[in-house]
């Protein structure tokens, strides 16, 4: 799948169904699924993640148990992505939207904000921080080496809406 249909089928259908939308939120979104699969749905290889964005079912549990039980409103937002509203880990690869939502709500519940749209250096930090951890095996440069083999090396420009 190319970058500009994830965003548009996948990223954007998601974050406008859980009113997080916006330039920065798709930007991390799309490096982070760049990162974790390069835009490929699968399970991981000799691993437990699952899809585009290769969360875990632990992540996908604490997200329901320790986030969204709290916020009835956007566990309804999130359940319309599934067709009979009971989330499982497997939906991880079954329902590309609700990955994506997913992804976007293990974000959510970090307190920093998003960085900036076009600051695709910042972002892959936040992603190695938040959603890769210290103690995982991506990095910082192979983040930007995902981003920029996908999207060109003169994608990033500053304000791009898609970087």
């Amino acid at each position: 799948m190319t970058p500009e249909r994830f965003l548009a089928e996948v990223v954007a259908p998601a974050l406008t169904a859980l009113d997080l939308d916006g330039p920065a939120a798709r930007e991390l979104l799309l490096g982070t699924a760049l990162q974790e699969s390069r835009l490929r749905n699968i399970p991981q290889a000799g691993g437990p993640a699952l899809g585009y964005f290769q969360m875990e079912p632990a992540t996908h549990d604490d997200i329901w148990e320790n986030f969204l039980a709290y916020r009835p409103d956007l566990a309804a937002r999130v359940t319309a992505l599934l067709p009979d509203g009971a989330p499982l880990p497997s939906d991880l690869l079954s329902y590309p939207l609700y990955a994506a939502a997913m992804a976007r709500l293990l974000y959510a519940r970090v307190a920093a904000p998003l960085p900036a749209a076009g600051d695709i250096a910042a972002q892959a930090a936040y992603y190695k921080r938040w959603y890769n951890t210290p103690e995982g095996a991506a990095t910082v440069e192979a983040y930007l080496g995902n981003w920029r083999s996908a999207m060109g090396e003169g994608a990033c420009a500053p304000g791009s809406p898609v970087c």
